[in-house]
């Protein structure tokens, strides 16, 4: 399968899901169960590669309307993001996101997505990108703020997790307020 290659920066290429990329997500929530399992409901149910590819395979069989990307940084594999539950009569999409912990406090997720959002709002014609951050993952929502998404509330509830269930904050983006010069 052909993948698309996006060069956000110097550092960081994004390139679109495909079968060749699921030993190493694999790999990479295996070795770090316990940091990635602490927000991420699927990491305790990814016990083999198989449910990588499994996803995978989802991704590269859906209808294309929503997109998944590899987050490579300085070569390396760092983590996955996208946007789902793509809704074209209506014109939105959500945003999601994770990454590995070696990778964090480089702005790596936030220059990832701000490609993203620029993509959705200019090519994908969308009006509205939503994106949900448990209350508690303080990172993830500092991305949120940065990339200048509005907390509109908390969806109370909102995941399960082994835990429980977890509250989310509800962010969004509107086509009018995004201004990719000023980021």
């Amino acid at each position: 399968m052909e993948s698309r290659v996006i060069v956000v920066d110097e550092d960081i290429r994004l390139y679109e899901l495909k079968p060749e990329h699921a030993q190493e997500i694999y790999n990479t929530i295996d070795s770090q169960r316990e940091y990635l399992g602490e927000w991420l409901p699927f990491v305790e149910h990814t016990r083999e590669v198989a449910f990588t590819q499994a996803f995978i395979d989802g991704y590269t069989l859906s209808d294309r309307q929503n997109l998944t990307f590899a987050i490579y940084f300085q070569g390396q594999f760092a983590g996955l993001t996208g946007l789902k539950d793509t809704d074209l009569v209506n014109r939105k999409t959500e945003l999601g996101y994770w990454l590995s912990e070696p990778f964090q406090h480089k702005g790596i997720m936030a220059r990832s997505c701000l490609w993203l959002i620029e993509h959705a709002f200019t090519k994908m014609g969308m009006n509205r990108i939503q994106l949900k951050a448990a209350t508690g993952n303080a990172k993830s929502c500092r991305v949120a703020e940065r990339l200048g998404f509005t907390l509109e509330g908390v969806e109370r509830d909102g995941e399960l997790h082994t835990r429980g269930f977890v509250n989310l904050n509800v962010f969004s983006l509107l086509a009018t307020e995004f201004d990719a010069d000023a980021r």
